[in-house]
């Protein structure tokens, strides 16, 4: 009997990213009418995606929307984040906004007052702005955790205290954390009394077989083990985040680009985490697959094939997801 391989349920989303990792769609992105990110959406709802994840509202001292706490960067659309919200309405898709992050700071920093007041007050503006939609889902707190094999409390009380304040403006919001050290996981009481204590509904683990943290292998015991420890607090949903990039030239580095890992590696990272996670999130699905029948086509011919590659496998495995 074949095994049951989830497909991909969504991912994160950057509508500006200020390092060279994205640089095959970065640019492109940039240029991006109002249209153009409504087709973006469209190409990833008709594959059967739910989720989008922003990667950041704010990053490197720049906005892409109007803010107190930092300039607005220059698109051709002037609002795309409001784009992408009113294509998310009108394809059923849902979303996490992000606080983070507005300058690169230690961890440490991130807990500074002058942090603490700027993460808020995004919050604060981003809820105004955004939360009516109706596709606004809930909140991504960027900032990674370690799995060491226990979370950093500096990183509870930062996750606690995001979450404390953005329950007051956005009641019915869902919180999603996303932390790597996987490989490390344990199942012990300590973690599940951590976990219980996070206030967060879903975590999305890393992974990190991109970042070669992680092979499969590696990646099925680890979910395995979280496995055990989510059913002892199933209030805490166990979700994947799977690397679908490899890198262009020296690993691991801002500087280098992402490119296609390539479908075979990604099957093989689908059927390790699927029998033991409620959904596959990945990073990174825009750009990293662009449809070339799509007015959205970044020019990027490896994320074409990628796309198509993908395509072949839904049909193969999950015809009805397609709505295309």
């Amino acid at each position: 009997m074949e095994k049951f391989t989830r497909p991909i349920s969504g991912g994160w989303f950057s509508i500006y990213w200020w390092d060279r990792r994205h640089v095959y769609w970065n640019t492109a992105c940039m240029n991006f009418t109002a249209a153009k990110w409504e087709a973006l959406i469209r190409d990833m709802a008709s594959l059967g995606q739910e989720y989008i994840v922003m990667c950041n509202c704010i990053s490197d001292g720049r906005c892409v929307y109007e803010s107190k706490v930092a300039p607005k960067i220059e698109m051709v659309c002037p609002d795309p984040l409001e784009a992408v919200m009113n294509a998310c309405d009108k394809y059923g898709m849902k979303v996490f906004l992000s606080n983070d992050y507005y300058r690169e700071v230690s961890f440490e920093d991130v807990l500074s007052p002058d942090h603490t007041k700027a993460r808020m007050t995004v919050i604060e503006e981003l809820a105004e702005k955004y939360s009516h939609h109706k596709s606004f889902y809930g909140w991504y707190w960027a900032w990674e955790a370690y799995i060491a094999p226990l979370f950093s409390e500096d990183f509870v009380k930062y996750f606690n205290d995001s979450s404390e304040f953005a329950r007051r403006l956005t009641p019915n919001a869902k919180f999603l954390t996303a932390p790597y050290g996987t490989k490390n996981a344990v199942f012990t009481d300590e973690y599940c009394r951590q976990i219980e204590r996070l206030d967060t509904d879903i975590i999305a683990y890393q992974d990190t077989v991109g970042c070669f943290a992680m092979n499969t292998d590696e990646s099925a015991r680890a979910f395995e083990t979280l496995r055990k420890a989510h059913d002892k607090v199933p209030q805490r949903a166990l979700w994947a985040d799977v690397e679908t990039f490899a890198w262009e030239g020296k690993d691991n580095r801002r500087e280098v680009p992402l490119i296609p890992a390539g479908m075979e590696r990604l099957e093989k990272q689908l059927e390790a985490v699927s029998p033991y996670v409620d959904r596959v999130l990945v990073f990174i699905f825009q750009g990293l697959f662009t449809n070339p029948e799509s007015i959205a086509f970044t020019g990027y011919e490896p994320g074409a094939k990628y796309w198509n590659e993908y395509v072949e496998w839904l049909k193969a495995h999950h015809p009805e997801a397609l709505k295309m």
